[in-house]
């Protein structure tokens, strides 16, 4: 049940962010699907103005950076070091508006569990540093025009 509320908190903060915009339609994500993109990663909501998608990981990411997308992501599973802020390293863009670094200098270290939120806003180096052995959750990602 906890689970439900905290999906249901996520998915409203990410539409309060950009009700203005709100789309006028409903979208309904099955089981199946969302068990499948907890699993595998992948995504479940694909709007103009937001992104929900499941992610699961095993290892740590790449440093990541987004001009245009703050996210929200909310654990439901596993733990990780997930660092925000400070100085990315050795940047890359990947593809306008993304770029993905090696490392980060001078970020703040956040212990995540199972429960926990972290909303990281556009334009902030962010990254999955350490997984110890799993992780999963959902990442809403609220799009600036």
């Amino acid at each position: 049940m906890r689970f439900f509320l905290g999906l249901a908190a996520i998915l409203t903060m990410g539409y309060l962010v950009v009700a203005a915009d709100a789309p006028s339609k409903v979208t309904f994500v099955g089981h199946d699907k969302v068990t499948t993109a907890l699993a595998k990663g992948g995504p479940l909501v694909n709007g103009s103005d937001l992104l929900v998608s499941g992610s699961h990981r095993e290892k740590a990411g790449q440093v990541e950076v987004h001009d245009k997308e703050t996210d929200v992501i909310y654990v439901i599973e596993g733990e990780a070091t997930f660092v925000t802020g400070g100085t990315a390293v050795g940047l890359k863009q990947t593809k306008a508006g993304q770029s993905i670094g090696t490392d980060v200098t001078g970020g703040e270290s956040h212990h995540l569990t199972k429960g926990d939120v972290i909303v990281v806003p556009a334009g902030t180096p962010h990254w999955f540093k350490e997984v110890p052995k799993t992780v999963s959750y959902y990442v809403v990602k609220v799009l600036k025009p």
